[in-house]
């Protein structure tokens, strides 16, 4: 990510505090590693459900007034059922007459907005996607499924668009809009980056609960309790509002949107604000050199005997 870094962190130091020496192309990028790491290391000494916490603009956001805004990232990709097929020219993936979906993490992570909204623990949820115009038809389906609102970044087909540049729009959506709470899917079934989050968490200075499996939010206190699956067990966050929180698979089962609300979602008006009305430039240090399929598995064999079993896995596999 870097080229360069020396840090030293203090579990209860302030970014100013905390020294850090960093040589990066993207100051924004590295702005929101920076304060993702303080939150590891604060979270190591005890502090993840204490303590004081910083806040960006928005820190007030979902305080008073019995009222909170949730906001929702969605994105469209292939299909999870399509077999994608890799272009001729292994330049991507071929696009044409694909079935295009919902990414299954943001339908989990809307799911759990409108939940929330249902439980009277907030009063609107707001979807929002960056990229194409076919994004569109992905708001609708948000709105069919029992979202409030949609806003639409628009993004020219064929541009590609990377986490940090999604990240950055959402920080300033988050500004403007103010949400309690920004829950978005932990990654995108098409690139698998899983960093966007992590990213917006960072650069609005919000604490964040990754691989949610169980959200808890209790609005008198203005926390949000977090349980996650982590290797041996599970792992529980109290996070002060306004937090980011993305959502894995088992966090809940997504609702159907109903053919009434699918028609009622077509008339529905969406907003569209444009990257340079956000002040957000969108682009990326990366180059997608060439995409490939993964070799071809090798057809299995039926054995007769352990003994030519043996023979096999010491002479062709070598693992004997």
């Amino acid at each position: 990510m870097f080229n360069r870094i020396t840090a030293s962190f203090a579990p209860d130091a302030s970014p100013a505090q905390s020294s850090l020496v960093l040589s990066k192309r993207d100051a924004g990028q590295a702005e929101a590693s920076v304060h993702c790491l303080l939150q590891f290391f604060r979270a190591l000494a005890g502090s993840t459900c204490s303590g004081e916490r910083e806040r960006s603009v928005g820190g007030g956001a979902g305080g008073g007034g019995g009222t909170m805004k949730v906001m929702v990232a969605v994105k469209r990709v292939v299909d999870y059922a399509v077999k994608v097929r890799v272009k001729p020219d292994k330049s991507g993936v071929e696009m044409n007459n694909v079935k295009m979906s919902m990414n299954p993490f943001c339908e989990i992570a809307l799911e759990e907005a409108l939940r929330i909204r249902e439980s009277g623990a907030a009063s609107e949820v707001v979807a929002v996607s960056v990229g194409p115009p076919q994004s569109v038809e992905t708001l609708r389906t948000a709105l069919a499924m029992g979202a409030d609102r949609a806003i639409h970044v628009p993004v020219d087909a064929g541009v590609p668009v990377y986490p940090l540049s999604v990240a950055k729009v959402l920080r300033a959506l988050a500004e403007e809009e103010k949400p309690g709470l920004i829950i978005l899917g932990k990654q995108a079934i098409d690139d698998d980056c899983n960093q966007t989050g992590q990213m917006v968490a960072g650069l609005l200075r919000w604490p964040q609960g990754t691989f949610a499996s169980k959200v808890l939010l209790d609005k008198e206190k203005q926390v949000v309790t977090v349980e996650r699956e982590v290797d041996g067990g599970l792992e529980t966050l109290c996070l002060d509002l306004p937090a980011v929180i993305t959502t894995d698979l088992r966090l809940n089962q997504p609702r159907y949107a109903t053919l009434p609300n699918i028609m009622k979602a077509k008339s529905k008006t969406i907003k569209k604000v444009t990257p340079e009305e956000l002040n957000v430039e969108i682009k990326s240090d990366l180059e997608i050199v060439q995409v490939t399929e993964p070799p071809k598995r090798k057809a299995g064999v039926i054995l007769s005997s352990v003994d030519e079993l043996l023979d096999k896995l010491k002479n062709e596999a070598r693992v004997l």
